[in-house]
């Protein structure tokens, strides 16, 4: 049972932070030592902790800038709340679970995960954020979340999770299908800042290809076909995404892509994120597809490759004619946000392709 009076200036009984219980007064004093004398993470967590108690309703968080600039939305703490406890739900945490957050506290993630501990009196160790997060630790976990390129390089422990939440990029197919054979179960999650944090998921250790949404969340498709998100719980507004779906169900959709990074050929309407799932097996590198312009087609596809110029030989049997890149593009290196996801735009824009 979730307790109701829990708030942000009253944490569970049961909330741990590195084997150690604490009040809002003990709270306060570690997240002043962290700010002063911590490691950069430590004093975002401190800075974060100390807006958490303060007695404002609200918190202000900057939103990731994968296709634009980041901005800056006022969130309320109740939606933090309510968001903790929809997953504590969803994914059956109880207080005393242990969990790890291994990601950087600057980001949505690791906050919830603070505020997760914090409502459902979760036992939470905070390591610095690293590529191998798992590479030092010998003991088992309850509950996790990594971006990933986390969970790839720490494949052979991941049987110390019990439940583990993955974002923050698209997991590619050949990870999916590895993941099925730990006992960890792995859940991709599907969501937004302005939602905090996630509000669909997919048991990726049971094979599901479809995101279903969290309690209390209703989703529906605008004329452009994008998701819609009602959740007053979260947020008082009604989402509109530019994410294109396919509806399963009142509570279930498929991803397609991002509106934004649909290609027009010939009037046809091509995903860039369909074609990349066919070909990430077989480019070992970053890469992505993109249209650009062209006198025929409109736009015409092309691939984008981070790594020095070489010759690919690539098996596009699997893509119709139309839809294969009709031109590679290499780069030494992409631009990327702050958490490391590729801002497709701006790597673009470094090859002057935008002409006909």
């Amino acid at each position: 049972m979730l307790n109701n009076a829990i708030s942000h200036t009253k944490p569970n009984e049961s909330f741990q932070l590195n084997g150690v219980q604490y009040t809002i007064d003990t709270a306060k004093i570690l997240a002043n030592d962290f700010t002063k004398t911590g490691s950069e993470n430590e004093r975002n967590l401190g800075e974060f902790i100390l807006n958490w108690v303060d007695d404002s309703e609200n918190i202000c968080l900057s939103t990731s800038g994968t296709t634009s600039e980041p901005t800056t939305i006022s969130i309320l703490k109740k939606a933090f709340v309510n968001s903790a406890k929809a997953t504590g739900v969803f994914f059956n945490l109880s207080p005393g679970d242990s969990a790890l957050c291994c990601l950087p506290f600057s980001y949505i993630a690791a906050k919830m995960m603070f505020v997760r501990a914090w409502v459902l009196g979760l036992k939470l160790d905070i390591i610095e954020p690293s590529s191998s997060p798992l590479e030092l630790i010998s003991k088992p976990y309850d509950f996790s979340a990594m971006v990933p390129l986390q969970i790839y390089n720490s494949l052979s422990k991941l049987n110390l999770i019990g439940t583990l939440l993955v974002g923050g990029a698209a997991v590619s197919i050949d990870l999916a299908n590895q993941l099925k054979q730990y006992n960890c179960t792995v859940f991709e999650t599907f969501g937004m800042t302005e939602t905090v944090s996630h509000i669909a998921a997919k048991n990726l250790s049971e094979g599901e290809t479809v995101f279903r949404v969290l309690p209390n969340i209703s989703i529906a498709q605008d004329n452009r076909g994008c998701l819609t998100v009602n959740a007053p719980h979260l947020n008082p507004k009604l989402l509109q995404t530019n994410d294109v779906v396919s509806l399963i169900s009142n509570d279930a959709f498929k991803w397609l892509g991002r509106l934004d990074h649909v290609i027009n050929s010939g009037g046809l309407k091509i995903h860039p994120e369909v074609l990349e799932q066919k070909l990430q097996n077989q480019i070992k590198t970053p890469f992505f597809i993109a249209g650009v312009p062209d006198e025929v087609l409109g736009q015409k596809v092309v691939l984008i490759v981070e790594a020095g110029a070489k010759q690919l030989d690539l098996d596009l049997s699997d893509i119709e004619t139309i839809k294969r890149p009709k031109a590679t593009y290499f780069l030494p290196k992409f631009h990327r946000t702050k958490s490391g996801k590729i801002q497709r735009q701006k790597t673009l824009d470094l090859l002057d392709l935008n002409h006909t």
